[in-house]
């Protein structure tokens, strides 16, 4: 049997990385292994748990596993359980910028978790258990810090500024240190600025969106602050391709739409479903480091990764799901 393992699987790239995953048959069961919590209130006003609606229509191809991917026993139990050809590494705080944030968290998911995995991998594959395809880790576009070119390649410095970024990094040696040593067959992807439906971890594309269903001020931070805004079918896409491609070994990838557009170009697609809309531009928020688009022409090349999502057509799709929940 055909199995794939997803940490973070009831998260909201997870989740649509398992549609992928069992529409088009590239496995038999898809393993999600989730801890269940949230990283914003539950008590906030319009909170909607969207995880049930995130696996509309696979239910029954999909097993769910609760635990934590920064335990090792936990990993060791899956892995020898399922023995997953794919392995998504996406449990970890699912964003920068977070009440309490902490370097236990932040460490835990990108670092301990990562070095648990290959060690298991690797001990599985000297018993002559298990050898995987592919692992693939998900780090971030926060690890470039500030831009210093108008577009950044996968070779751009990497000088994170903040906590999650400077995690994600040290998720990243460690996987490729530890990775090459074991000869455990991996691959990292460099997401940018996820949106689309089901987000209900108070990224800034949602904070916009529900605002203008409120019919409330959108406070804008940055006139000209960009950001490579990226729909979540396709940066899915391009943790599937990341696996199931043999050009994949041991790279980077950008994996976005390819082109940064400002917060006001948000605020504006938005406009057009929401012709009252109300917005304000403030300050930038310095905590953010300077960023626009990423380029994605390694992952065209090798990956044949392809985006075909505008802000225009996610925006568009996003609201048409967000009228529908909220029946507007």
């Amino acid at each position: 049997m055909r199995n794939a393992l997803i940490t973070g699987g009831l998260g909201l790239i997870g989740s649509n990385i398992a549609r992928i995953l069992i529409d088009e048959n590239l496995v038999d069961k898809v393993v999600l292994l989730d801890h269940f919590g949230r990283y914003t209130s539950s008590l906030r006003l319009g909170f909607i748990d969207y995880r049930k609606l995130r696996l509309k229509g696979i239910e029954n191809k999909v097993i769910i596993e609760r635990g934590e991917a920064k335990y090792y026993s936990i990993i060791s139990k899956l892995l020898r359980q399922y023995k997953p050809d794919y392995v998504f590494h996406l449990a970890a705080l699912p964003l920068a910028k977070i009440d309490n944030l902490n370097v236990e968290e932040t460490k835990e998911g990108a670092v301990d978790s990562t070095a648990h995995f290959v060690e298991v991998m690797a001990q599985l594959k000297n018993e002559g258990h298990y050898e995987p395809k592919k692992f693939v880790y998900a780090s971030s576009s926060m690890v470039y810090g500030d831009f210093t070119a108008e577009e950044a390649l996968e070779e751009h410095p990497t000088k994170p500024k903040e906590l999650y970024g400077t995690m994600k990094l040290a998720g990243e040696i460690i996987l490729k240190g530890l990775g090459d040593f074991y000869k455990v067959p991996y691959s990292i992807v460099r997401p940018s600025a996820v949106y689309g439906p089901t987000d209900m971890n108070r990224r800034v594309s949602q904070i916009f969106i529900e605002k203008a269903i409120r019919n409330e001020v959108i406070n804008v931070q940055g006139k000209d602050e960009k950001l490579d805004f990226t729909y979540v079918k396709d940066i899915a896409r391009g943790f599937v391709l990341a696996a199931i491609s043999p050009n994949s070994n041991g790279q980077i990838f950008n994996i976005t739409s390819g082109n940064a557009r400002t917060l006001l170009d948000f605020v504006n697609c938005l406009k057009v479903h929401f012709p009252k809309l109300r917005y304000k531009v403030e300050d930038r928020d310095e905590f953010r480091p300077k960023r626009g688009t990423l380029n994605i022409d390694k992952a065209k090349s090798l990956l044949n990764y392809s985006p075909t999502y505008t802000l225009e057509k996610g925006i568009a799709e996003y609201v048409e799901f967000l009228r529908e929940i909220h029946k507007i």
